[in-house]
């Protein structure tokens, strides 16, 4: 069952991301099936986004805050999204022109959320994606754990299902879509089409991987939450742990090289209780 006629708010935030926020609104108002309505949540940028935006495409929704990161980014630009379907994309990346349309071609009445696959571009080159990044539908909570499967910038999801199971957890300075996709892979199963509908352009300096030294504590502390949630069956749950187990023992080995010996030991102590 096609649902075409749905209406769709994309969701883009942005920070001093001026000349590539343009970029992936082109790719935005040139779908084939064109969104219904676009939001950029610039995050306090100091460049000239906001002037870019409202001069280059004047029928796009711009919301201004201080800067707060990007998950108080997105999910300002959720609340303010008037769609029953929202689909995110990260300023820096771009969708190929039929990635809207091949996604609501595929959704049915059950579909809470649809991603794609992706093309991955790197410092201007063309690279490919390794084995540990494959995309899959279904019931995918324990493919989701070692790390995030879900790309942002791919995702078409039901209002409702943010209703369900939370926004972006703003405390999270990285990997908040990966505490997301857990939240919502531990209680309902995903749609995947096989078939890269979106770009994804890596490796430029002000990116969150770059910024943050030991993303492992992020997802660590997104692991720990959905542990302590009930949503959980035993198989699950055992996997969670089985990775989070991993994950600390790796982030304080890491620490304990790097010097921060308080740090690890506060690791280790986990692994102990």
């Amino acid at each position: 069952m096609s649902l075409t006629e749905a209406c769709v708010s994309v969701v883009i935030p942005t920070w001093n991301r001026a000349s590539l926020v343009t970029r992936a609104l082109r790719s935005v108002l040139d779908q084939t099936r064109p969104p219904d309505e676009v939001l950029v949540v610039d995050d306090g940028s100091s460049d000239d986004t906001a002037e870019r935006v409202r001069a280059q495409f004047p029928t796009v929704r711009l919301l201004t805050q201080q800067n707060l990161g990007v998950s108080a980014a997105r999910n300002a630009g959720i609340r303010e999204a008037t769609g029953e379907w929202i689909a995110l994309l990260d300023s820096d990346d771009e969708w190929l022109s039929n990635k809207l349309e091949r996604q609501l071609q595929a959704v049915t009445d059950e579909t809470l959320l649809c991603h794609c696959d992706e093309i991955w571009i790197r410092r201007g080159r063309r690279v490919n994606a390794m084995k540990k990044h494959r995309k899959y539908g279904g019931s995918i909570f324990e493919r989701c754990l070692p790390l995030c499967v879900i790309s942002p910038s791919s995702v078409l999801l039901r209002r409702r299902l943010l209703d369900e199971v939370g926004l972006f957890d703003e405390a999270l300075p990285a990997c908040e879509d990966y505490d997301l996709w857990l939240r919502v892979t531990s209680r309902f199963p995903v749609l995947f089409i096989d078939e890269p509908l979106i770009v994804k352009h890596g490796g430029h300096e002000d990116q969150l991987s770059r910024r943050y030294w030991g993303m492992d504590r992020f997802r660590i502390a997104a692991l720990e939450k959905i542990l302590a949630t009930n949503t959980l069956d035993e198989s699950a749950r055992s996997a969670a742990e089985s990775i989070l187990a991993q994950k600390v023992a790796i982030y304080a080995a890491g620490a304990k090289k790097r010097g921060k010996l308080t740090e690890a030991r506060a690791y280790e102590n986990r692994l102990e209780t």
